[in-house]
């Protein structure tokens, strides 16, 4: 028995539904790993953090060259709830799992401008509720740095300016804006932040 057009139309309509649907679980799932990989990452490393070993301070104001993925620290925001691992480096294989110290930028406890990159999707999501004079705490294993929020901006992507060191030691975290976009993101938003205490 042949079938009707309208049972042809309806067979294939149920064929690309049923294809869609497994596209978007698949989207999900890709998701949901990437997600989770960063996350069990940031267990991890801050347990071990948490156990470390104190070590010495670097001693001259030029910052070492760091291995790619080599530990910094940890930053801390208290109010937004944030207390993520720093490893060395601005590239996707750092920014996927945890906030990255842009190189050639200073190091917490040399002056200069600590440049901190993440991305606006994971660990630097809640950057868009960050407010002049939060703390944000870098803890090292020679030491913790309290710095305090003075400014936000929104620059464009090719402003390196933004790193500059200036005449105070300084802190900038930087990541994409705006946070809700799709795609590769227009602008910049960073926030500016200067050293109160060390300890």
């Amino acid at each position: 028995m042949r079938r009707s057009p309208i049972q042809a139309v309806s067979k294939t309509r149920r064929w690309i539904s049923n294809c869609l649907l497994l596209a978007g679980l698949a989207g999900v799932a890709v998701w949901a790993w990437w997600m989770g990989r960063g996350a069990v990452f940031q267990i991890r490393e801050n347990r071990a953090f948490d156990n470390r070993t104190l070590s010495p301070p670097p001693r001259s104001s030029h910052t070492p060259s760091l291995e790619a993925g080599a530990l910094i620290g940890r930053l801390v925001i208290p109010r937004l709830h944030l207390r993520a691992i720093v490893r060395e480096g601005s590239g996707d294989d750092t920014l996927d799992v945890a906030l990255g110290h842009v190189p050639g930028t200073a190091l917490p406890g040399q002056p200069g401008n600590v440049g901190i990159a993440g991305h606006r999707d994971t660990l630097f999501r809640c950057l868009r509720n960050i407010s002049r004079n939060d703390r944000i705490v870098f803890q090292t294993t020679y030491g913790s740095f309290t710095y305090h929020v003075e400014s936000t901006a929104i620059v464009n992507p090719l402003d390196v300016g933004v790193l500059a060191s200036g005449t105070h030691s300084e802190i900038t975290l930087i990541t994409c804006y705006p946070f809700h976009y799709v795609g590769p993101a227009p602008g910049r938003f960073i926030v500016r932040a200067r050293l109160g205490s060390m300890e």
